[in-house]
């Protein structure tokens, strides 16, 4: 292992870890919710594609992390444990008074888990030096 390696490795963790309770935040913020979310018959649409986005940016930032500690696992990890962040997101906005019912609750878990796979999937990508 080179010498900035531990480095490169805190850093792709801390950035996952930033980013994973700055859209914790905004998720379980009406304020936010409501200043986002277009009028019209798409907003579903929309919000569910800013929720893929969001869960695909954590599951490239998740991968490189793994990547960077030299614990590389494949996408479908990736996606399952954005799954499960999508989960602890699901319950933080019940606590704080979300009533979207299990129906919507499983399609936004569903959403972190297609997220995720896009995230590992483009994290792959991702040129090596």
């Amino acid at each position: 292992m080179s010498p900035s390696k531990p480095r490169g490795t805190a850093v792709w963790w801390a950035l996952t870890i930033i980013v994973a309770l700055i859209f914790l935040f905004v998720a379980s913020s009406d304020a936010i919710y409501e200043a986002t979310s277009p009028p019209g018959p798409f907003q579903i649409l929309v919000r569910k594609s800013y929720s893929i986005a969001a869960f695909a940016i954590i599951g490239f930032l998740f991968s490189g992390a793994l990547e960077a500690a030299d614990k590389n696992r494949p996408g479908f990890f990736t996606a399952l444990a954005i799954a499960a962040y999508s989960l602890l997101i699901e319950i933080v906005q019940a606590l704080v008074g979300s009533h979207e019912g299990l129906a919507w609750n499983a399609i936004d878990v569903g959403c972190g888990f297609v997220g995720g796979y896009l995230g590992a999937g483009l994290e792959r990508l991702r040129p090596r030096s």
